[in-house]
This record gives structure tokens, sequence and C-alpha cells, in this order.
């Protein structure tokens, strides 16, 4: 019970994939505001949470695991 078909093997393809590029993000976008409207509760942590910390802002202690 032979197929007519010829087997493929599992080779590399032919195709190469391009490497994506990174976007430029705007933080101010509509889409980011709504984001940290949410999110934050007052401008320190809105900062924070975009990559910007206060001096001299407490740190986060981590949660201990059992």
């Amino acid at each position: 019970v032979k197929s007519s078909k010829p087997k493929r093997g599992k080779g590399k393809s032919s195709k190469k994939k391009g490497k994506k590029m990174a976007k430029e993000v705007d933080i101010l976008s509509p889409a980011a505001m709504l984001n940290a409207y949410y999110i934050c509760h007052n401008a320190p942590a809105c900062l924070a949470f975009r990559g910007f910390p206060w001096p001299g802002s407490p740190k986060k202690k981590g949660k201990k695991g059992k």
C-alpha cells in the first residue's frame, strides 16, 4: 500500500523570517493614558509604573513564600 505522493522530510524551510522591529511607544497616547488612569492612584505611582521612580521613594517589599 504505497502512496503515490513523495514523503517530505522535516527540513529547513526556505522562507526567512525577518526580525521584528520594536515600535516606538508613546506613553501619552490615549490608550496609555486610559491604562494609567486605572492602575495609578497618584503622580508618583504613574511615573514609577512608566519607569521613572521618584528619588527616595520606598522600595517594594516582596511576598515571602512558605
